[in-house]
Parts: C-alpha cells; structure tokens; sequence
C-alpha cells in the first residue's frame, strides 16, 4: 500500500508540474506593460494580410522585425495569401472564431459582411482616444469603414481606377483623350487602324478585373437611386434595362481586347503595356509602382469615359481603400493596436510609399522625392473626385458580384449573351431575396 500510494504521488506531483509549466509557457499571456516583455514572456500576435508578392511582401516583413525589434517579448506571426484566396480564407476565419488579431480587409460591402459577424471590434474609441494620431489620416476614406456610424476598419490605402495610355503613341497619331463612350470606341477604331490589333489590354483570366469595368460602367449608367437598391442585399432585382446595356457595351469593348484576353491575368497584360505592346490599360493608381521603373514610357491617364444616356456621375471615380482591422476576441487589443498604428504611421507609410509606390491615407507620407511619376497627382484626383464608387465585389454581395464577374467572362469569350447573363444576375439577387425573407 505504501508503495502504491508513493507511486500515485509522484504521478499526481509530475501531472501538476506539467500543467504549471504549460501555463507558464503560454505565448498568448499579455504582458504586464503590453509590449511582452515582462519577466521573458513572448506574447504572440497573429498578422494576416493579402500581399505575398513583391514589393509589399519585404515591406511587411521589415514591419514584422521592426516592431519585433522595438518591442521586446513580442512575436508576430504572420501569414499571407493572395486575393481570391484570401477572401474565401478570411471569411472562414471570421466565421469559424479563429480570427486573427489583425488582418487586412477590403472596405465597403466586404468589410461591413465581416463586421456583420460580431467578431471584428470597433475601434471608434482608438480614434476618439488619440486625436493626433487620427488627424493624419485623409478622413474621407473613414467612411468606407464606417458602419452605423461606428468605425471599425483603419484605411491604410486609397486608390482609384483610369485608363492609363502610352502618350508617345497618342502623340504619334495625333490622339486626344476621350470623354464620351462614343469617343472612345473611335479612338479605339483609329489605333486598330493604325496597326495596333489590341489596342486596349486587360487580363480577363482575373475575374476581378472584369468587376472593375462592370462596377464601374454601373455606376456611369445607372441612376444612384437604382443603383442604391439594387446593390443592397435582399432588395436588388437588376431589372432596370441599363444593365442590359452595360453588358452589350462590355461585349462591345471588350472585342478590342484581342482573342487571348481571357487566358491571360493582369500582371501579365500591364506588363505589355509597361513594355509599349499596348496603347491603353486600365489601372489602379496603386499600381504606379510598377511603372517608376521604365523611365522610357511616357504616360498618362483619363477617367472612364461617360455615356450620353448615363443618369450615373460621370466624373465619379472608381476606388476604395483597404485598410486594417482588429478581432473583437484578440487577448491584446492594447498590442493589436499599437501594432496597426505602428504600420500606419507617417514614418513607415513614407517608407511605402518608397519601396511599394503605392498612395496611402498618411497625410504628406508622399512626396515628389519618394514618390513614382504621377503620384501626387493622382493623390489630388481621388482627394477632389466629385464622388467615389467601390469595387463592384465589394459594393454587392459576393454571389451577385460572381454572377457579373463569371458572366462579364463569359461575354468576353463569346461563349455566353449579355442577356442571360442578366438573368444570372438577377437569379443570385433573387436568392438572395429569398434568404431575407
């Protein structure tokens, strides 16, 4: 008895032991001052961000061993996919609870399905609390992740959507920048009568980037008021004939487009247009970067042009930012958001802005000396845009958005018409409907 009853204390001893020892080692415990140094303790924090690629992948990996670097005990893990895969993953993640500390997100509709979980924290008060920090960041792209009049979203990028052309070519054939729809289809004409078989490139491999054209040529053709019902989720119909039309303009423009436009992704045909293949491209501002580095191509840009029967501003700008946001269950929101502000800062903002060329929100963080060509006209075009439409993917419900995006494919294929794609539309919309009710 005796030796069984030492046996069974030694064996309760080691299990306590062992328990002590996991709690102690416990990499989640908040440190005492909220940097994760107190008495050796590593407090991880979980960073999930869309930018895998070259140049932003560097960039937050020294934001990564920076802040490590500044705060002693702190550990951030990081994890990084790109676009598509991000969305479908971060919506899990979201859903499932297993949300990381901080992560990127889309503005508009895409942020606001995440709010909509519960599980992303409102940081109306990390606003409120450090006015000084909050009066350096452009204020009219806070309302992009404003719900209900609480903020839950920090915009870190802004951006906006023209038509970029080469100016030696313009300039070569005596082209002028269109303004009207009509315009621009003869301006199309000219350059494929003058040689240029593709005269306008887009890598319609990207789903995406078919939303882009779609969300945008919507907003030129629809009134706000249509438009306003139809994109919110369980009210839209997409009855209004001016989709109709919109699809038959896409068909239209997107024959310009060459037979190849559909196997191709936009990396691919920007790259022809940096490399002078192409006259016209339709890009980001945030994509400037990639073009600082070919001194011999001259360029310049002009917004999509208007529809003469278009109820739609015709001098809106297509764009949204893209930002941060904090988990509603992180154990170290005082870290969590020491470490967004840290990102958004106007020191590290700068520093984007140097090694990634893209605009951020950080007042003054671009500059004439750190900046590509154009950018800082680019920041003035999206600061005085008359008015500013997101993304269509993150203005509509993801299966509304699909059904544009799949079927704008399909068009461009010629392997479906503007009308059923319509009518996939407005099935999805339809479901949607249903579910509300």
């Amino acid at each position: 008895m005796y030796r069984m009853g030492r046996k069974l204390g030694l064996l309760m001893l080691a299990g306590l032991l062992v328990v002590l020892t996991a709690c102690s080692g416990n990499n989640s415990t908040p440190a005492a001052n909220g940097n994760g140094d107190s008495k050796g303790k590593t407090t991880t924090l979980k960073f999930f961000h869309r930018w895998p690629n070259e140049p932003r992948n560097s960039y937050f990996n020294y934001i990564k061993e920076e802040f490590e670097k500044q705060n002693p005990g702190v550990k951030i893990e990081m994890e990084s996919v790109l676009n598509d895969n991000y969305k479908e993953k971060i919506k899990v993640l979201v859903s499932s609870g297993d949300i990381p500390d901080v992560f990127s997100s889309w503005s508009d509709s895409f942020a606001e399905s995440l709010v909509s979980s519960g599980r992303v924290e409102d940081l109306t008060s990390m606003y409120d609390s450090d006015p000084d920090w909050a009066k350096t960041l452009v204020q009219n792209q806070l309302k992009s992740f404003t719900f209900d009049d609480k903020i839950y979203g920090v915009p870190f990028t802004m951006d906006g959507k023209v038509f970029f052309y080469n100016k030696k070519i313009f300039s070569k054939l005596g082209l002028e920048k269109p303004k009207t729809w009509d315009e621009f289809i003869a301006l199309l004409d000219k350059l494929k009568a003058s040689g240029y078989d593709t005269p306008i490139i887009e890598g319609l491999q990207d789903s995406w980037a078919v939303g882009h054209y779609l969300g945008t040529m919507n907003q030129r053709m629809l009134s706000p008021e249509v438009l306003a019902t139809d994109y919110a989720v369980g009210t839209g119909k997409f009855t209004d004939p001016g989709y109709l039309q919109v699809l038959k303009y896409w068909q239209k423009l997107s024959s310009y487009m060459g037979p190849n436009a559909t196997s191709v992704n936009h990396e691919a045909t920007r790259n022809m247009f940096i490399a002078g293949e192409v006259p016209i491209h339709y890009l980001q501002f945030a994509e400037l970067g990639y073009l600082k580095d070919k001194p011999d191509l001259e360029f310049d840009y002009f917004n999509f042009p208007q529809f003469s029967e278009g109820k739609g501003n015709p001098e809106g700008l297509t764009g949204a930012p893209e930002g941060f946001m904090i988990s509603k269950e992180t154990a170290n929101k005082e870290l969590a958001e020491k470490f967004v502000k840290f990102i958004v800062s106007p020191e590290n903002a700068a520093k984007f802005q140097q090694d990634v060329g893209s605009m951020t929100t950080v007042i003054g963080a671009a500059t004439k000396e750190n900046s590509p060509p154009g950018t800082l006209e680019a920041i003035e075009v999206i600061q005085s845009a008359a008015e500013t439409t997101p993304w269509l993917d993150n203005a509509v419900d993801a299966s509304v958005a699909d059904a544009f995006m799949r079927g704008g494919q399909a068009i461009a294929a010629d392997i479906e018409t503007p009308e059923n794609v319509l009518k996939e539309v407005q099935t999805a919309a339809a479901k949607l409907q249903a579910v509300k009710k």
